[in-house]
């Protein structure tokens, strides 16, 4: 007699096999998309910008274990400006705690249109810092998406897709350059009466 507790799946014991046919095509596809999203970041220069040296190596491990094949890193914001002008990054993972520029200061100076050449840099900002003001003020000051330290390696590979598969223009809202905010809010005209 089978003890049905011991099969690793026991669902898949009374599968029909078209319910085995349909979870194998799934599996596949699964497959097929990682191998997509893999090649998608192969083909990314990513440049890590944080003061932690145990950090970046972090980061930098789970960036490669992803299928990162370029990463670049910086340990300060003056740093972190020079390799944007010298590796041209496809995305920059920031921390907001540095010495000399932190990130903040990085940010509003790399979206500086017509002052910075790199002004429509994807940002990641990557941060230890968890109140919910934080990531309004990191959102309004340009990065495209904010992700809190310690992060694992599908939140950065989320962040990261979002990037990719949705990337969203850079729009000039009020004295910030920050991309498009994904859910813009509307302006009813009042009647002319």
């Amino acid at each position: 007699m089978i003890d049905v507790s011991k099969v690793a799946e026991p669902l898949n014991y009374f599968a029909t096999a078209e319910e085995k046919c349909e979870r194998a095509m799934s599996d596949r596809s699964h497959s097929m998309a990682n191998k997509s999203i893999e090649k998608m970041i192969q083909g990314l220069n990513i440049l890590i910008v944080d003061n932690n040296t145990y950090m970046r190596r972090l980061t930098r491990s789970m960036l490669m274990n992803l299928g990162a094949k370029s990463v670049v890193e910086a340990a300060d914001g003056l740093a972190a400006l020079e390799a944007i002008r010298t590796c041209d990054p496809d995305v920059m993972l920031l921390d907001w705690d540095m010495p000399v520029l932190n990130g903040m200061e990085v940010m509003r100076i790399v979206r500086s249109p017509g002052v910075f050449p790199r002004p429509n840099l994807p940002i990641i900002m990557l941060t230890s810092r968890a109140n919910r003001s934080y990531v309004v003020e990191a959102l309004r000051a340009g990065a495209n998406e904010f992700l809190l330290k310690p992060t694992s390696p599908k939140a950065l590979c989320d962040r990261l897709m979002s990037i990719l598969i949705n990337p969203r223009p850079m729009v000039k809202l009020g004295e910030f350059y920050v991309p498009q905010p994904r859910r813009m809010p509307v302006v009813q005209e009042l009647p002319v009466a």
